[in-house]
C-alpha cells in the first residue's frame, strides 16, 4: 500500500518537473526569438539615424527601413509580451520618427508601460518628458519618482539629472551629498556633463562626502601600490578634478579640454587655493605625514640659513590648525 502511494508521489514529481522544465525553456526560446526581432528592428533604425540628417523630413526613401524597424518590433511583442526593450523602442519610433502608422499616443502608452515595468532607459525617456514646463500639468514629482528609478538601475542620464534635482533643490530639498554621489556614479559611467559638474564642484571647495573619499583613496592605493612611491599620498582635489575632466574629454567635451588647458596653465596657483580645503575628517593621516615631511624641511633649512625654519615651521602649524577649527 505504502509502496503504491510513493512510486505515484515519484511519478507525479517527476510530470511537475518535467512540465516546469518545459515551461522555462519555452520562456527562454520566446525570449530569445524577441530579442531577434528587436536586432533587425534596431539595425533597421540604425541606418535610419545615420542618414536622416542628410535627407529630407518626409523622405519616401527611409520608409522602407522604418516599416523594417516597426514590423520588426511589433513581431517582439508578440513573441514575447514581457519584453520591456520591444515596448522602449516601438514607442520611441511612435513618437520620434515618421513611420507610416505612427501615433504620439500609442507611443506615449508604450513608454509608461515600458517604465512601470522597469526599463531603465524608458524611466529616463519618461522623466525627460514630464520634465517639461506646462502650467496646467503639475508632473515634476513624477518626472522625479522615474528618474529616480531609472538613477536606481545606474542609468547614467538620469543620475546627471537627478544630481542637477539635488544640487538646484527643483521639487526637492538641496542636498550637495546626494548631489555629488549622482556625479560621481555618472562619471563613473562615462557621462561628460556629470564629470564636468563633479569636477567645477570640486575646484569650488565643496566638501566630498566620506563614501565617495574612501572610494578614490582605495582606488588611488591600490594603483599606486605597484610603485611603492615612499611620498604616495591621497589624490587633491585639483587630481581629483583633473581626472574627471579627462573622462569628460575623452566622451568628446570641448568644455573639459578648457579646463584641462586651465588647470596646465593655472596649476600651481590653484593647488595653493584649493589644497586648504582638501582635509576631511579622515585625512588626519595624511595632515601627519604633511606636517612630519615640513617639519624635517624646515630643520634642514634651520641649520642651513640659521633661526627662519622654526618660525615657518610653526606658523605652518598655526594654518592648519586654524583650518582644522574652522
Amino acid at each position: 500500500m505504502m509502496r503504491h502511494f510513493f512510486t505515484k508521489a515519484q511519478r507525479g514529481s517527476i510530470t511537475v518537473g518535467f512540465l516546469l522544465f518545459n515551461q522555462k525553456r519555452e520562456v527562454h526560446s520566446r525570449n530569445k526569438k524577441a530579442m531577434e526581432f528587436i536586432a533587425k528592428g534596431y539595425g533597421a533604425l540604425t541606418e535610419v539615424d545615420r542618414v536622416i540628417d542628410y535627407a529630407e523630413l518626409h523622405d519616401k526613401r527611409l520608409i522602407p527601413l522604418l516599416r523594417t524597424a516597426k514590423e520588426n518590433f511589433e513581431l517582439a511583442l508578440e513573441a514575447d509580451n514581457s519584453n520591456t526593450h520591444a515596448r522602449y523602442w516601438l514607442s520611441k519610433l511612435h513618437m520620434k520618427y515618421h513611420v507610416p502608422g505612427a501615433c504620439k499616443a500609442v507611443g506615449a502608452a508604450l513608454l509608461v508601460e515600458a517604465a512601470d515595468m522597469g526599463d531603465k532607459d524608458a524611466q529616463y525617456e519618461l522623466g525627460c518628458k514630464l520634465r517639461v514646463e506646462n502650467p496646467y500639468v503639475h508632473s515634476d514629482q513624477q518626472a522625479f519618482y522615474y528618474l529616480e528609478k531609472a538613477a536606481e538601475q545606474f542609468h547614467p542620464g538620469a543620475l546627471y539629472l537627478l544630481g542637477v534635482v539635488y544640487l538646484t533643490g527643483d521639487c526637492v530639498n538641496k542636498d550637495m551629498e546626494s548631489a555629488l554621489w549622482c556625479f560621481h556614479k555618472a562619471s563613473e559611467k562615462g557621462h561628460a556633463g556629470a564629470a564636468v559638474a563633479y569636477g567645477c564642484l570640486l575646484l569650488k571647495g565643496v566638501e566630498v562626502p566620506e563614501s565617495i573619499a574612501k572610494l578614490s583613496s582605495r582606488r588611488v592605493s591600490l594603483s599606486r601600490r605597484a610603485r611603492k612611491e615612499e611620498d604616495s599620498h591621497p589624490m587633491t582635489r585639483v587630481e581629483m578634478a583633473r581626472e574627471k575632466f579627462e573622462i569628460a574629454a575623452r566622451a568628446g567635451c570641448d568644455l573639459a579640454l578648457r579646463w584641462l588647458e586651465t588647470l596646465d596653465r593655472e596649476g600651481k596657483q590653484l593647488l595653493t587655493q584649493v589644497n586648504p580645503f582638501t582635509w576631511d575628517s579622515h585625512d588626519a593621516n595624511r595632515q601627519q605625514f604633511t606636517i612630519r615631511k615640513t617639519k624635517s624641511k624646515a630643520q634642514k633649512s634651520s641649520k642651513a640659513k640659521g633661526s627662519n625654519g622654526p618660525i615657518d615651521f610653526f606658523f605652518f602649524i598655526l594654518f592648519f590648525g586654524l583650518k582644522n577649527e574652522c
